[in-house]
């Protein structure tokens, strides 16, 4: 990795250093980050809801959720960035080597402001504010530098069964209601490595605009493979070119979770509040809240999405698999035009 001997050294010999100048945030310990924030926007994100966005998102959750009651590890701390020639070879964090490839250089070169475990935090929170849609995250200052790697074996796997990812969730706080609500993230995501014959395959039609068709289109029955078929994670999707991940596909069909998977189908209100309060209770895990400052409002409000769901091209209620037994699915109105081929992020 491009990055990594430098990081290593200058994370732990710079102090943390607060309180440049620049404009004014409403806490003045914030101020320093504003444009920090605008270099983020500009240089890393491309003022756009791309590549770079998604991968420093899923940044987040691979390196806060590095934490066990039992295992150890330090929640959200950056001990990915700092580690990362141990927690890269964790099976789960795969295709994470682009990601810090992407970040790294502008994590060097605020490592005198701001800690790994900030950085991360900072970035995956700004990552949002150019996808149409995306919820305005909280942003809390002050996390310590990693003392550690975090163990193997605590990111959930999309091979995994629902059991065993309500199990990893529950034990450090996340109530089946906030683990669905954190897959709202997937309706910007897409998968880099889960078909090794594929990059950048998103997991909906709209891997740009933060929408509830995430929540619709794992529920449509699948019949192809964007590429190729055996994949351990994948199952057949509904959608030419988008990937449904494994875990998606269970967690949208089981007893205890298929009702909440549904509310959020037609409810693009809920599921922005939603995700934003777990991606801020993910980003404190390891961490006390008490000794943090709330820079909440460094964090650019998205643009608004007026979001109607809808069926796509060709499909309608018969393609639904119906799994929420209370409550039977909202009849959609079908997109006009041919089966949609989503092209690659």
């Amino acid at each position: 990795m491009a990055f990594k001997n430098a990081l290593s050294a200058l994370v732990f010999a710079l102090p943390l250093v607060l309180g440049l100048p620049g404009k004014r945030a409403l806490n003045p310990k914030c101020d320093f980050l504003l444009p920090i924030r605008e270099d983020l926007l500009e240089n890393l994100f491309d003022n756009e809801c791309g590549d770079s966005a998604h991968g420093a998102l899923r940044l987040i959750f691979h390196d806060a959720i590095g934490i066990s009651p039992t295992a150890g590890g330090g929640g959200a701390d950056g001990s990915i960035a700092v580690f990362n020639a141990t927690e890269l070879t964790f099976a789960a964090n795969d295709g994470l080597d682009d990601v810090l490839d992407d970040v790294g250089p502008f994590l060097l070169k605020y490592a005198h402001v701001l800690s790994p475990g900030d950085f991360i935090q900072f970035a995956g929170a700004l990552s949002l504010a150019n996808c149409p849609g995306a919820p305005r995250v909280k942003f809390a200052l002050g996390r310590p530098q990693p003392k550690a790697a975090s163990p193997d074996l605590l990111v959930p796997e999309p091979f995994d069964d629902v059991t065993k990812i309500l199990e990893r969730f529950a034990s450090v706080g996340f109530s089946p209601q906030e683990v669905i609500s954190l897959l709202s993230s997937h309706s910007i995501a897409g998968a880099d490595t889960v078909d090794p014959t594929l990059e950048g395959v998103p997991f909906d039609s709209t891997p740009s605009t933060f929408d509830t068709n995430i929540f619709i289109e794992v529920l449509l029955k699948g019949f192809l493979f964007p590429g190729t078929s055996g994949n351990q994670g994948e199952v057949m999707s509904a959608i030419n070119g988008t990937l449904r991940l494994q875990s998606d596909d269970l967690l949208a069909r089981d007893p205890r979770t298929a009702c909440i998977w549904q509310s959020f189908a037609t409810n693009h209100d809920q599921m922005q509040a939603q995700f934003g309060a777990g991606v801020f209770k993910l980003s404190l895990l390891g961490q006390n809240e008490k000794e943090l400052t709330d820079c909440s409002d460094v964090i650019p409000q998205p643009p608004s999405l007026n979001n109607i769901p809808t069926f796509p091209p060709g499909q309608t209620l018969r393609d639904i698999q119906q799994s929420c037994a209370g409550t039977p699915f909202p009849n959609l109105r079908t997109q006009p035009g041919p089966a949609l081929v989503v092209p690659p992020m």
